[in-house]
């Protein structure tokens, strides 16, 4: 039997706008939007109550948007699971109002950096995915020849690190092999994903102290505008020899990068960037000495600094945002000893980043169709999955999350349905609570909790 569904609200979000609509699904995919006063196509009125086959769903003033696409999460598996796995993740992802992730190729084991070890992320999700899930292949200096392989295999891009990524599997690269990766990946014309800092002998790293403001000294801003750079000089000449090539700067934390970013993109380069709820609703100057739930990489800057992050994303010169949810276990955090230097550096917040968004996004004096923008629709084009996800339109897959723009809670450990229970997060009020979420028209979560088994598939792109 074809499944039909009808979901009408006051409010759908319909190229960037809030109007009221009737959405009409049949067998996973969005046939037709029919905007309140237009007339119901005579086959869908003649089917509408009295079909056992079709189910509307009337909404109200909740808003009716579509999943949100976060590209940049860890989830660990194979190999530390203790950290956190797929199951955990995607259930997490999917309370949180996102219905597709892309995993990043290192904090697992092994890490992704070749054919093979994708083929072992893929055994190991079996059965284990809420929602839909694509995969970040991985470039380290002894596997650059994999890339053929690794891209023909699926993955929708790469990632290297600038500096010490924290995983002695996955080693930092250097100017050489980024020179050597280029041209590989714009043969495929995939993006190369940069953890950007460079440490430099004119600003080497300030001892860790106790206090959060020694941790901030030691990665300063320079080390991200350096590597920035660094990469930009690298664009500038792979399109000297022919070659234009794709590069993405992960977690961006350092405004004072911005401008470089801008002229790069003036001058016709494929340069891209995001940034994360931690960078655009924290600041150094409120973090207490000792809280380790603080620490990640880059570090979270001062309040004058994400000021100038918002504005931004407001620009357009920062394309979108994404959690880098990246887990450990508590005991890697130190939470007892506070010890910041020897603590994991990463926040976990995969399942609450659009109500930490929206509700910092208002006192800014952003929309939620901005907010929607940037978490939805811009990170499914950059991944490559802008025909099926990000939107809701005609064609595209019925990922779908019902949200109570207005309701107020305050984030507790009880509630977090990744595998550590630990959040920066934890006790701060928040606006804005996902009531429903739906993928390819199946309902996976709904008042608190999952429903049903796990219907996510992984995406793979098979280049040619």
């Amino acid at each position: 039997m074809t499944q039909r569904l009808a979901f009408h609200s006051q409010r759908v979000l319909l190229d960037q706008k809030l109007v009221p609509a009737t959405v009409i699904i049949e067998d996973e995919i969005i046939v037709d939007i029919i905007a309140d006063g237009e007339q119901m196509p005579a086959t869908f009125e003649s089917d509408r109550p009295e079909s056992k086959s079709f189910e509307f769903v009337e909404l109200g003033d909740d808003v009716l948007m579509p999943g949100l696409v976060d590209t940049h999460v860890h989830v660990n598996e194979p190999g530390r699971t203790e950290w956190e796995g797929f199951n955990t993740a995607t259930s997490a992802a999917a309370a949180g109002g996102i219905t597709t992730v892309v995993d990043m190729p290192l904090n697992c084991s092994p890490v992704t950096c070749t054919a093979d070890a994708l083929q072992q992320k893929l055994d190991s999700l079996e059965n284990k995915l809420w929602i839909d899930c694509g995969f970040w292949g991985g470039v380290v200096p002894d596997h650059i020849d994999d890339l053929d392989a690794l891209l023909k295999a699926g993955v929708l891009g790469v990632k290297s690190f600038t500096i010490h990524s924290g995983i002695d599997e996955f080693p930092q690269v250097e100017a050489s092999d980024i020179a050597r990766a280029i041209p590989i990946l714009a043969k495929y014309d995939v993006p190369y994903l940069i953890h950007a800092e460079l440490e430099n002998d004119q600003q080497p790293s300030a001892e860790i102290g106790a206090s959060y403001q020694s941790f901030l000294a030691s990665r300063p801003r320079s080390w991200e505008n350096d590597a920035i750079d660094m990469m930009i000089d690298q664009l500038e000449q792979a399109r000297d020899n022919g070659v234009n090539g794709r590069v993405h700067i992960v977690h961006l934390s350092s405004a004072d990068a911005i401008e470089a970013i801008e002229k790069a993109r003036a001058s016709g380069l494929q340069l891209t960037t995001e940034t994360c709820p931690h960078y655009l609703t924290l600041f150094a100057e409120s973090i207490p000495d000792g809280k380790t739930l603080y620490k990640c990489c880059p570090p979270i800057r001062e309040d004058e600094n994400r000021q100038r992050l918002w504005q931004g994303l407001a620009d357009n010169s920062i394309d979108f945002i994404v959690s880098d949810h990246s887990p450990c276990t508590p005991e890697l955090k130190h939470l007892d000893s506070g010890d910041i230097e020897k603590a994991w550096g990463g926040i976990s917040s995969l399942q609450f980043g659009l109500a930490i968004i929206w509700t910092e996004a208002q006192k800014q004096g952003y929309t939620l169709e901005q907010v929607i923008d940037w978490m939805a629709t811009r990170p499914a084009e950059f991944a490559g999955l802008g025909q099926q996800k990000g939107k809701i339109a005609v064609g595209y897959h019925a990922d779908l999350v019902v949200f109570d723009d207005s309701c107020q809670y305050t984030i507790k450990a009880e509630d977090i349905m990744y595998r550590n229970k630990i959040t920066p997060y934890e006790g701060k009020e928040v606006c804005g609570v996902v009531k429903q979420t739906y993928l390819r028209g199946q309902p996976i979560f709904s008042d608190g909790a999952m429903i049903g088994s796990p219907l996510g598939e992984p995406i793979l792109h098979t280049h040619d």
